[in-house]
């Protein structure tokens, strides 16, 4: 059978950090984690951990019994997730690298950021850190796959990753992103930009997610893929999918169900190659090629996803609105059922432009402060990625690279200074995870935590200005976040439109606002500038907060919804035993 079968897991987790430790910028960030505990069932037995970070981390110690057992699959562990491996779960790390100098390691953003909501700077600087980060995994193999976080790509966001890179590169996306010009391109090997693409079958693989479909049911889906012409003339095609990998390392008859799934494809004459193999034998003529194929185009929607809300789409594709609050196609805000409540996503409106602006404001004194010790926006940029030499210094250390600071301060001139700088462009990037805005109600440990971390960086860039005239613009991106209830007036959001006609009114934004913690009146945005501010602001500073209920600058959150069947200690919120 010509019929080939491929499969990606995605790996991540965003951590539990409350606070950042005070730091120079030459080791790596020092931070106190969430205290709230919690049990997840994870195979037969129940694992306590203090934080649902912690908990889950449990799972990879079932990586190699999982994994050791396939083939014809990719991986993709998000570069935060892997260095918390590394420091909790050694063993586990271990026989992941492991496994995936056996397997297909697939690059990725490190801080699983929706990327093309990035400024361009920020772009090039993870994507190269990407490359360097996972070179010990990919060595030297000339087609590499890149995952891009929640999968939301762009012209432009693909083509900064490409330049990145001398390898060929194969983009794994959701075949709803893909704009298919003729039917033989499905399941082909097809360009995109320089490199290739393949899009998830998106009904087969949440079928297997959800489990709406039994072992018999799977394989009968997956063969009735098969295309009569190309196996007629004998030419190899793929059926990709692709799933989350924590689902399936903690859940045992999850992992039944996807081997026996794998097994009976196999009985039925299905080979099992990544969708970089596939496409290497195909550019290698070890697989025929249909005339054409490797060369054609595929198109491919920009800001689109592979998992969206897809009731929301006005074209059979997917966008990033999700994310945004406001759907794509008409700029319409829309509100989301949670809990058995509707609220409006207007504060994802905010809450993404907010990070844009603060995003420009911690890079301008970044590389302000850069240029004045003699680096340049190209050395600067340089140095930038260099640093993740000290951010994940354990990982490279791991496998010997070089961490030196000679090495990481060679494009700024030596000066001790910019590692402070780094530390502080760092934190910024580690504040722009995605999985707030994932969610539908704001008030979650994942929000507090992306602020925590970006009222860090500001705080430290208001020190660092000291007696400067810029300090004035810290301080101001600083009571941003500290007002983040005001931007409702500020920045107009009543007059966007909405898609039932209520999701912009000032009662829903409070609505969305509100506290989910009995401790506390301020919205979780507010919450968290704060807890740091209490405990960084020092001198005049001091003075932003003294109107201010420091009684109320807790780090208790709401719990995220999808995180309900955990056995939390505390069932009402999720709480931070500091």
């Amino acid at each position: 059978m010509e019929m080939k079968y491929a499969h990606h897991f995605h790996a991540y987790q965003p951590g539990d950090i409350v606070y950042v430790k005070d730091g120079d910028g030459k080791s790596p960030i020092e931070y106190e984690e969430r205290k709230s505990p919690v049990s997840i069932k994870i195979r037969d037995e129940y694992v306590k951990g203090e934080n649902w970070t912690r908990a889950m981390l449990y799972s990879y110690e079932y990586i190699n019994d999982v994994l050791g057992r396939m083939k014809g699959v990719s991986v993709d562990i998000e570069p935060f997730t892997f260095l918390m491996l590394l420091h909790y779960r050694r063993r586990a790390f271990e026989e992941t690298v492991e496994l995936l100098r056996e397997l297909d390691a697939v690059p990725t953003t490190p801080f699983h950021p929706i990327v093309p909501h990035l400024d361009r700077f920020e772009q090039e600087i993870l994507a190269k850190v990407s490359f360097d980060f996972y070179s010990p995994l990919i060595e030297n193999r000339p087609v590499v796959g890149y995952w891009l976080p929640e999968a939301v790509i762009t012209r432009e966001s693909a083509s900064i990753v490409e330049s990145s890179t001398d390898r060929k590169l194969v983009f794994l996306l959701d075949e709803r992103q893909l704009l298919y010009d003729f039917p033989q391109a499905k399941y082909s090997c097809n360009r995109y930009l320089n490199s290739f693409v393949f899009g998830r079958e998106w009904e087969l693989s949440d079928a297997f997610a959800f489990n709406t479909l039994d072992v018999l049911g799977l394989i009968g889906k997956t063969l009735e893929r098969r295309d009569e012409y190309k196996e007629s003339v004998g030419v190899p095609y793929l059926v990709f999918t692709a799933s989350d990998l924590e689902s399936l390392l903690g859940n045992p008859a999850q992992l039944d169900r996807f081997i026996s799934w794998m097994k009976g494809l196999e009985e039925n004459g299905v080979e099992r190659v990544s969708a970089m193999e596939f496409v290497r034998r195909k550019l290698s003529g070890e697989f025929r090629r249909l005339d054409g194929e490797c060369s054609f185009e595929m198109g491919v929607k920009d800001y689109s996803a592979w998992s969206d809300y897809f009731d929301l789409s006005l074209d059979g594709k997917t966008s990033d609105s999700r994310w945004l609050g406001y759907r794509r196609a008409d700029g319409k805000v829309f509100a989301r059922a949670v809990n058995g409540r509707k609220i409006s996503q207007l504060w994802k409106v905010a809450f993404t432009r907010l990070f844009e602006e603060l995003n420009r404001v911690v890079r301008l004194g970044v590389l302000r402060a850069l240029e004045d010790i003699g680096a340049d926006r190209e050395r600067a940029a340089e140095f930038l990625v260099r640093y993740a030499r000290v951010f994940f210094r354990d990982y490279y250390d791991y496998f010997g690279m070089d961490t030196s600071l000679d090495y990481v301060l060679e494009p700024a001139n030596g000066e001790e200074k910019a590692l402070k700088l780094g530390r502080v462009y760092y934190l910024m990037l580690l504040a722009n995870h995605s999985c707030p805005r994932f969610w539908e109600n704001l008030d979650t440990r994942v929000a507090f935590g992306n602020v925590s971390v970006l009222s860090k960086a500001l705080i430290e860039l208001m020190e660092y200005f000291e007696g400067s005239e810029l300090q004035g613009l810290f301080i101001g991106a600083y009571l941003k976040l500290l007002n983040f209830g005001e931007l409702y007036h500020l920045w107009n959001l009543g007059t966007l439109p909405s898609l039932e006609g209520w999701e912009t009114t000032e009662k829903a934004w409070a609505d969305a606002l509100a506290p989910e913690v009995p401790n506390s009146g301020y919205n979780v945005v507010t919450r968290a500038a704060l807890f740091v501010g209490k405990r960084d602001l020092r001198g005049s500073l001091r003075e932003l907060i003294e109107n201010y209920k420091l009684e109320w600058a807790v780090a208790d959150t709401g719990h995220i919804p999808g995180e309900a069947h955990g056995h939390w200690e505390n069932r009402e919120w999720c709480e931070h035993r500091g």
